[in-house]
């Protein structure tokens, strides 16, 4: 109804799909998200088909990992903001057209370099992407209650892109060589560009003064220091590493001197002042909290499914399946729980609901428990899910209709860097607790046991190495402090979310649709209705 009333009482700013229906619309956006999501994972069970073809080294590989998500959340802000200056449709159709073009360029690299290269334009085509869905569907859905609805959706085909990544990867690569999981991006992209043209509505921003282009290439080029330095944190690098050390302070100094630069301007890039209200602020690190906790707790799940429980890369991804399901279920029922019970305790509720899910996690032993798993990932993707899609929702109606493009980024970007975050601090946590309990292991030398203490796969290389009895004690002690350090990463990542619990008590008591909307400029449900008997 809303949507019918905008285009009636506006006839003149009438756009290509602005008529069209607004959940035909979002079935577009959704289809983007899913193949933003996807490439981001699928990759990474073709790395060792990569490897042995393209033989890259061991920097050449790392990057050939790492370009992506690196370029994607150094870009979110730039495009985010250019989307709301020069048109969101424009920007989401240009980022189709190169993620297409960067796909075919990537499925047939005939080198590292190569291969690189169409990963960073892939990662571009994705900061396009990512937040064009969100800002057009801030645009799209005037009314809260419809706009609820459709995050969710939103936010559960993103919880199916994340898993779904790995599965197709994996059945990809056993009927095709490794260059067919970039192949598959292409046909829906030819099918999304010409749709997505007809459908999609065109919408902007205020236009006063100029685009700040300095203000852009310091937030993208401080982003990626601040990430890359997070990213090799993540990865054991240790924190005087100079490349590790030097684009952190970078990025930060960029970072500081561009939010400097914004709070000086006339027309900002990024309205800092969004972060003056306590509903935007609140979700914004209730998103970062969210991640912190979890992300790095994901990847160390999956190594103790793979190397303590023995499970195959495809037995991993179709255990880790219930999350999945759980986190869309979460999404599908958000709106409502949202409009029952109000942002505050929803995002509240599912912070203490993944909290008591990890909790559960700390029963896993060295031992397969498919019921305790089952159970645990489920209370963990639904908590989880729910925690995100309140947020989400949270911070998007929270910002004004104009500045939906970069209070969606600003979003996006606040997810990567929670998750870098996350991956750093969980795995320093995990290495602090796994290391002490092989520094000495009977009839395993000292340079053994300092080299299989910097992951469970080395020990395990080590062990092998060894054999005997020394070998199998080095491989039971390594088990045994994997565990071990999993419980304690177990209980420092349910403590982070039981502060967000905390932090969540910020957030408004319920949902207040009407006056959000006739702050944001559009009309409340009951001015449309009038407007619609009217007409």
């Amino acid at each position: 109804m809303s949507g019918t009333t905008v285009v009636l009482a506006r006839p003149r700013r009438r756009t290509a799909g602005a008529g069209a229906n607004r959940w035909a619309v979002l079935v577009v956006l959704c289809v983007s998200l899913l193949l933003v999501a996807v490439d981001a994972t699928v990759l990474h069970v073709a790395v060792p088909a990569v490897t042995e073809d393209l033989r890259p080294g061991a920097i050449e590989l790392l990057w050939i990992v790492d370009t992506y998500p690196l370029v994607c959340a150094s870009l979110l802000i730039l495009f985010g903001t250019l989307g709301d200056r020069v048109g969101r449709r424009r920007v989401l159709l240009l980022g189709y057209a190169l993620f297409g073009v960067a796909s075919a360029a990537a499925a047939f690299a005939p080198n590292p370099q190569t291969l690189i290269l169409a990963r960073a334009l892939l990662g571009v085509g994705g900061a396009m992407i990512m937040p064009a869905t969100l800002s057009i569907l801030r645009q799209v859905f005037p009314d809260r209650r419809e706009r609820a609805v459709a995050i969710g959706v939103w936010s559960a085909v993103a919880a199916v892109g994340a898993a779904v990544g790995p599965l197709l990867g994996g059945f990809l690569l056993e009927h095709f060589w490794w260059g067919s999981v970039f192949l598959v991006n292409i046909p829906l992209m030819l099918v999304s560009l010409p749709v997505g043209r007809l459908l999609l509505p065109e919408s902007t921003g205020e236009r006063d003064g100029p685009w700040d282009v300095t203000g852009a290439l310091m937030a993208a080029i401080g982003l990626f220091g601040a990430v890359l330095g997070v990213k090799r944190l993540g990865g054991g690098e240790g924190v005087l590493d100079p490349l590790t050390l030097g684009p952190l302070l970078a990025g930060a100094a960029l970072l500081v001197a561009f939010v400097r630069r914004q709070r000086r301007r006339t027309h900002p890039l990024v309205d800092l002042g969004m972060f003056a209200r306590p509903a935007f602020s609140t979700a914004v690190g209730c998103i970062v909290l969210a991640m912190l906790a979890l992300v790095g707790l994901e990847l160390i799940a999956a190594q103790y499914l793979q190397l303590v429980l023995g499970l195959s890369p495809l037995g991993t991804g179709l255990r880790l399946l219930p999350l999945t399901f759980a986190a869309m279920a979460a999404g599908l029922l958000g709106a409502r729980l949202l409009r029952r019970f109000g942002p505050r305790r929803t995002v509240c509720a599912g912070f203490c609901l993944t909290a008591v899910a990890v909790l559960v996690l700390t029963a896993m032993g060295g031992q397969d428990d498919s019921g305790l798993l089952l159970s645990g990932f489920v209370l963990l993707g639904f908590g989880l899910e729910t925690t995100l899609f309140g947020a989400y929702e949270s911070m998007l109606s929270e910002a004004p209709a104009d500045r939906a493009g970069g209070a969606a980024a600003i979003g996006e970007t606040s997810y990567q860097l929670g998750a870098g975050m996350g991956i750093a601090l969980l795995g320093t946590v995990m290495n602090a607790a796994y290391a002490p309990g092989l520094a000495r292991v009977p009839g395993v030398p000292a340079k053994d046991s300092a080299a299989a203490s910097h992951s469970l796969g080395e020990a395990y290389e080590v062990a092998g190495r060894l054999g005997g009895a020394p070998g199998r004690a080095l491989r039971s002690a390594a088990r045994d402090s994997f565990v071990h350090g999993l419980h304690v990463t177990l209980l420092v990542s349910a403590a982070l979310l039981l502060l967000g619990a905390v932090a969540a008590c910020r957030l408004p008591r319920a949902m207040q649709c009407d006056a959000e909307e006739g702050a944001a400029g559009l009309p409340t449900q009951r001015e449309a209705e009038r407007s619609r008997v009217s007409a």
